[in-house]
């Protein structure tokens, strides 16, 4: 009788481990299916001017240098056309920042930038959002994280770059204007950026694009890289320069102003 016990205990043991071991090759064999992706769209609007439109109709204005921007197709000069649930600017320059102001007191939309530049904005106090690195921003159903650029910001805050997290778990990158640094790496980890906007112009102001390009293969792994912020000044530069910096990669995507993509 005890043998019979015993035995049966055996036998239970045995099942049991077998189902454990059927169902963890399962798991290995069949991970769990990744949300399917909703695409967002962008609409480069030249230098460093985007507008990003999530799947949600949620519609992000970045850095909006428009009326005086060379490179801005004439129907983009249009202000009046905009009307963004927010206005993101990476930094005081006014190649960056010229038209948020005129742009936030239209819409209403909110201007989010550095605290110490977004306080001295004529808009009203309400459409003021400043924030610092490391904050984050609910809009619509976008999340807006601020993390740091290398650069400089006058007359008042700091550089910024901005990563968007859309619902389907995926992002995008717009590195601001900045050199590379070893930050990067952090974005990278916490943030996976699938799309990167990235300043490429090099002259006096940042990156060139051999040096922008490091910084992908450095410290990225993205889906999609869009450049921005070349070719509007004589110093900036050219699209040669920049197709040639990134020849060969499949990743690359060359947008001209006015062009929309969806990725």
């Amino acid at each position: 009788m005890r043998s019979s016990f015993i035995l049966g205990l055996i036998a239970t043991a045995v099942s049991l481990a077998a189902v454990s071991s059927a169902a963890e090759a399962q798991s290995k064999a069949a991970p769990a299916a990744a949300p399917a992706k909703e695409p967002f769209q962008v609409t480069w609007l030249g230098h460093a001017a985007f507008e990003v439109a999530s799947s949600g109709g949620t519609r992000i204005l970045i850095d909006p240098f428009l009326k005086q921007n060379g490179k801005t197709p004439e129907e983009f000069k249009d202000l009046s056309r905009y009307k963004p649930n927010a206005i993101l600017v990476t930094h005081s320059h006014p190649d960056h920042s010229a038209d948020a102001a005129e742009i936030a007191k239209a819409s209403g939309a909110p201007v989010i930038s550095a605290y110490e530049w977004v306080a001295g904005l004529d808009i009203p106090d309400a459409q003021k959002l400043g924030g610092n690195v490391g904050g984050t921003f609910t809009v619509g159903d976008v999340t807006v994280h601020v993390v740091p650029a290398m650069h400089s910001s006058a007359p008042s805050g700091r550089p910024l770059g901005f990563v968007l997290t859309f619902a389907d778990g995926r992002s995008l990158y717009h590195t601001g204007d900045t050199w590379i640094f070893g930050d990067m790496a952090l974005i990278q980890e916490l943030f996976h950026p699938n799309v990167i906007l990235l300043n490429v112009g090099g002259g006096y102001y940042g990156a060139d694009p051999k040096t922008a390009a490091l910084a992908i293969k450095k410290y990225f792994a993205p889906e999609f890289i869009v450049p921005m912020h070349f070719a509007t000044f004589p110093v900036l530069a050219t699209e040669a320069d920049v197709t040639a910096a990134f020849k060969g990669d499949r990743r690359f995507v060359l947008m001209t102003p006015g062009q929309t993509k969806e990725f």
